[in-house]
C-alpha cells in the first residue's frame, strides 16, 4: 500500500493540486477500453520531464509501480495499474506541440497530444502525419508510440514506428536518455527508439517524441466494391497490389458486419453481399489517381466484384467511408458481449485465415463478425458472445484461442495494431518460443530491473 510518506514526498515533487489517492480518482483512472478495473493508489500529474524523473527515482527506489497513462484508450489494458501503485497521467501538461520543421519535415510533440490535433496542425502547413488509428479523435501520439499504432492507411504509408525518428523517455531509475536522431540516416548505435516503441510503458516514460512528416498528397480517390464470397474480396486485396497498386486503403466489411450496419443505419447496402472493399488512392496528378482506381476496378472484377461505386465528390466519400466507421457499434445486434481481436496475417493468408474463423464460429455457435484492413493484413475479428451466461462466454474464450491458433499457423501474429496489455499477455508463449521470451524479459530487467514500470503485461 502506498503510505502517508509516499504520498507526501509525491506531493512534495508535484504539488498538492497534481497528487490525487481520493476515490473518485483512483476510480476514474482505474479502466481503459477493456472495461475492466484495478484501481491506483494514487493518480500523478507530472508538469514536466522533470517531474517525471523525480516521480520514477523515489518509486524506484522504493519499488512503487509506476503505469505511464495518456488517453487510456487501449483495448489490451496497456494503462491498467494491475498492480496498484501510481497512474502517471501525463494529459494535463505534457500535451504540446513542441515544433513543426518545415525544412526538416519533422514535428517534436510531447506524449499526450491528440493524433488528430497533429495530423491537423501538419496539414496546415502542406505536410502530412500518416498513421490514423480509429481513435485518432482522443488517443494520444505516447499511446501510439507505446502501442506502435496503425490505422486505415497503413496500407500505403506503414504504421507509427515508421515515423518515429526520436526520443526523450525517463528510464526506471530517474535517467533521462535520448533515443534516435532528427536525421533521417542514423546508424550509429543500438536502435532504442525502435526497442521503445511498442513497448507499452514497460521500459521507460517517453517525453518528448520527434516525427518523420511528409508532403500531403494533392488527390485523393475512393471506390467500394461488392463481392458474393469474402474469399473473392481477399483474394481482389492482394491482387490489386501485385498488379501495381498500393492503395492508401484497403478495408473490408463481411457478409454479418453488412448486415449490422444496415440494420442498425439503414444505408442502403446489399445485405446479400458476401463482402464490401473499400479502396482509396491518393496521388499528384489526375493521371495517376485515374490509372490506380481504373486497375483496382479491373482487378476488382476479375476476382467477383458485382458492382463498383466511385464518389463523386466529398459527401459520397463520406458516404462509403460510413460502413467502416460505424461497423464496430453496430455490432451489438448480435450480442450484448464483443470479444474484439486484431490479429494479422500476410496479405496472401488472408482468404484462408476468414475461412477457419467462418468455421470455428460454427464449431462454438457463436457469430464471429469481421472487418478491418485488408490492405494490410490486419483483421478485426469480433466473437459475439454473452458475459452473464457463463457456457457462452467459455466458448467464446476457446474461440479467441483458436483464432490466435490459426493466426500464428498462417505466419501472423497476435496483434497488428491494440497490443498486448493484460488481455493478450497469456496467449504470449503461444506466439513466441521460450528463447524468445526470455530475451524478452531479460531486456525488462535491464532498463528495469525493480520492474516498477507498467508491471503485469505482455506475459513479462
Amino acid at each position: 500500500m502506498l503510505s502517508r510518506n509516499h504520498y507526501d514526498a509525491l506531493v512534495k515533487i508535484v504539488g498538492s493540486d497534481n497528487c490525487y489517492i481520493d476515490q473518485a480518482h483512483r476510480q476514474a483512472y482505474s479502466y481503459d477500453a477493456t472495461r475492466q478495473s484495478f484501481e491506483p493508489e494514487a493518480v500523478v500529474f507530472p508538469r514536466n520531464e522533470g517531474d517525471i524523473q523525480q516521480v520514477l527515482r523515489y518509486a524506484n527506489q522504493n519499488k512503487i509501480p509506476v503505469v505511464p497513462r495518456g488517453a487510456g484508450s487501449g483495448f489490451t489494458g496497456g494503462s491498467l495499474s494491475v498492480e496498484g501503485g501510481i497512474v502517471l497521467a501525463l494529459e494535463k501538461y505534457m500535451n504540446q506541440i513542441l515544433e513543426i520543421d518545415l525544412e526538416n519535415m519533422l514535428a517534436r510533440v510531447q506524449p499526450a497530444v491528440i493524433n488528430k490535433e497533429l495530423q491537423n496542425a501538419v496539414e496546415a502547413q502542406g505536410l502530412f502525419y500518416p498513421p490514423d488509428p480509429a481513435s485518432q479523435e482522443y488517443s494520444t501520439i505516447g499511446g501510439n508510440v507505446s502501442e506502435n499504432a496503425g490505422g486505415m492507411r497503413a496500407a500505403k504509408y506503414g504504421i507509427t514506428k515508421n515515423y518515429v525518428l526520436a526520443l526523450r523517455a525517463v528510464l526506471a531509475n530517474g535517467e533521462l536518455i535520448r533515443a534516435g536522431k532528427k536525421t533521417i540516416k542514423d546508424v550509429a548505435g543500438f536502435n532504442i527508439a525502435g526497442l521503445l516503441t511498442a513497448s507499452e510503458g514497460s521500459l521507460a516514460v517517453i517525453t518528448e517524441i520527434t516525427l518523420k512528416l511528409i508532403p500531403k498528397p494533392k488527390l485523393a480517390l475512393t471506390a467500394m466494391g461488392f463481392f458474393s464470397s469474402v474469399s473473392d474480396a481477399m483474394n481482389a486485396t492482394y491482387k490489386s497490389f501485385i498488379n501495381g497498386v498500393t492503395p492508401v486503403a484497403m478495408e473490408f466489411l463481411d457478409n454479418l458486419t453488412i448486415r449490422a450496419v444496415e440494420s442498425a443505419y439503414k444505408k442502403g447496402l446489399p445485405i446479400d453481399a458476401g463482402a464490401l472493399l473499400i479502396a482509396e488512392v491518393d496521388g499528384n496528378t489526375e493521371a495517376d489517381i485515374k490509372w490506380q482506381i481504373e486497375t483496382v476496378e479491373r482487378v476488382f472484377r476479375e476476382n467477383g466484384c458485382s458492382a463498383f461505386i466511385i464518389a463523386k465528390n466529398n459527401t459520397e466519400r463520406d458516404a462509403i467511408w460510413f460502413a467502416r466507421r460505424n461497423a464496430s457499434q453496430s455490432l451489438k445486434i448480435y450480442g450484448p458481449t464483443k470479444l474484439n481481436e486484431d490479429i494479422t496475417v500476410p496479405r496472401s493468408a488472408l482468404p484462408e485465415l476468414l475461412k477457419r474463423i467462418a468455421l470455428i464460429g460454427e464449431k462454438y455457435d457463436h457469430q464471429i463478425p469481421c472487418f478491418g484492413h485488408t490492405g494490410d493484413g490486419n483483421v478485426h475479428v469480433n466473437v459475439m458472445t454473452n458475459r452473464q451466461d457463463a457456457l457462452r462466454y467459455h466458448n467464446a474464450e476457446r474461440a479467441i484461442k483458436e483464432i490466435f491458433e490459426a493466426a500464428i499457423e498462417l505466419e501472423g501474429t497476435l496483434s497488428g495494431e491494440h497490443g498486448i496489455g493484460v488481455s493478450k499477455a497469456p496467449f504470449m508463449d503461444m506466439a513466441f518460443s521460450q528463447s524468445e521470451m526470455n530475451l524478452f524479459r531479460t531486456i525488462k530487467k535491464a532498463l528495469d530491473p525493480n520492474n516498477i514500470l507498467n508491471p503485469g503485461k505482455m506475459g513479462l
